[in-house]
């Protein structure tokens, strides 16, 4: 189980990583207004690693969650390991995807990820009986 427990760490930090991409992907970053700084921006660049950024955190909570119901369920430990290494690829390629504005593709890569997390509910909910 540690395996899956490290993706939900990694899930974790990934958005993180996405925006430090967009505070460095323009001169001039303000930690002082953040927000402000970022929606001053003309840059795709700085735009799309934001978007990731608030895209990965908007997957992270359905993925834990779905995770620790298998755990709980009793669904298979490498099924689960296996389900949520694929997670984190498939959220690692939206990221990368998202940074090279890369749309059709980066979107194949969030349904990806979210066929993970239906999955690990799906077996979640199969494995106590419904």
């Amino acid at each position: 189980m540690s395996i899956a427990y490290c993706c939900i760490l990694i899930a974790a930090l990934l958005p993180y990583v996405w925006v430090a991409f967009a505070k460095t992907a323009a001169p001039g970053y303000n930690n002082k207004n953040p927000r402000g700084w970022i929606a001053r921006q003309d840059s795709y660049r700085v735009r799309n690693a934001h978007a990731a950024h608030l895209n990965a955190f908007e997957a992270f909570a359905p993925f834990a969650a779905a995770v620790l119901m298998a755990q709980l369920a009793g669904v298979s430990p490498a099924l689960i390991s296996k389900l949520a290494i694929a997670f984190i690829v498939a959220r690692v390629l939206h990221g990368v995807l998202y940074l090279r504005a890369v749309a059709l593709m980066r979107s194949l890569a969030w349904l990806a990820g979210m066929a993970c997390v239906v999955a690990l509910m799906a077996l979640a909910m199969v494995s106590i009986g419904g």
